[in-house]
């Protein structure tokens, strides 16, 4: 395992897809936060590099030979299983998850009235942001990287990352706002519905943004 502890999080997870299961499990912005070395985010989070590193080494050997390596794949498909994986879902799920949202808020905003309303306005953001986010990439982004236009999206990608922050800054509030995503004891089937929701939603973030900031805009700039 070529890893050492100045390897950014993000290259690791590009080489070993994984390490994102141990990444996930500590907490690890392997997306946003992909260009820090190892080491460093261990030292920040209070964690021991070294555990982190034989966790993952254990995560490899028990490797799926179908496991995919979108490092080296084609663009083309790489932007094709984005689009199947994580941008044709979103459509679905988003408005789900405000329906149980504005659910939850209308009847149960007398008991936490302030941090329901604050969870709902911040998902709603974060739902206008991803929907514009997605048509600009494949109106714009995606198109220029299937023409071979890759080196010349600089603007464009810039923007993507910035919004790629932006998201995930609202995936943390989101989860402080849940005590991540744990229910209440006497909550309704909704009220666990929404929270599980939520928590799926940052997982697949996790992985959609990892795959475009770490894997598909650096390639495509290299073009």
């Amino acid at each position: 395992m070529g890893i050492e502890n100045a390897t950014p999080v993000g290259r690791i997870a590009a080489e070993y897809p994984l390490a994102t299961r141990v990444f996930a499990r500590h907490s690890i912005d392997f997306c946003c936060g992909g260009g820090k070395p190892i080491q460093d985010v261990c030292q920040a989070r209070g964690l021991d590099t070294e555990q982190i590193l034989e966790e993952i080494r254990a995560e490899i050997a028990e490797v799926d030979d179908d496991q995919k390596r979108w490092d080296e794949a084609d663009l083309n498909d790489l932007i094709d299983h984005i689009l199947t994986a994580y941008h044709r879902p979103l459509e679905e799920e988003l408005p789900r998850l405000e329906f149980m949202a504005r659910k939850v808020l209308k009847a149960h905003g007398d008991r936490e009235p302030e941090m329901l309303g604050e969870l709902l306005s911040t998902f709603l953001a974060l739902k206008t942001e991803l929907e514009r986010h997605m048509m600009k990439e494949e109106e714009i982004l995606f198109p220029m990287i299937r023409r071979g236009q890759g080196a010349m999206a600089l603007d464009p990608i810039s923007v993507m990352e910035e919004e790629h922050a932006s998201a995930g800054g609202a995936l943390e509030r989101l989860r402080e706002l849940t005590n991540g995503y744990q229910p209440p004891e006497d909550a309704c089937n909704t009220w666990r519905a929404l929270w599980y929701g939520l928590g799926a939603l940052e997982d697949d973030l996790h992985q959609h943004i990892h795959l475009e900031n770490n894997i598909l805009f650096p390639r495509a700039l290299a073009m």
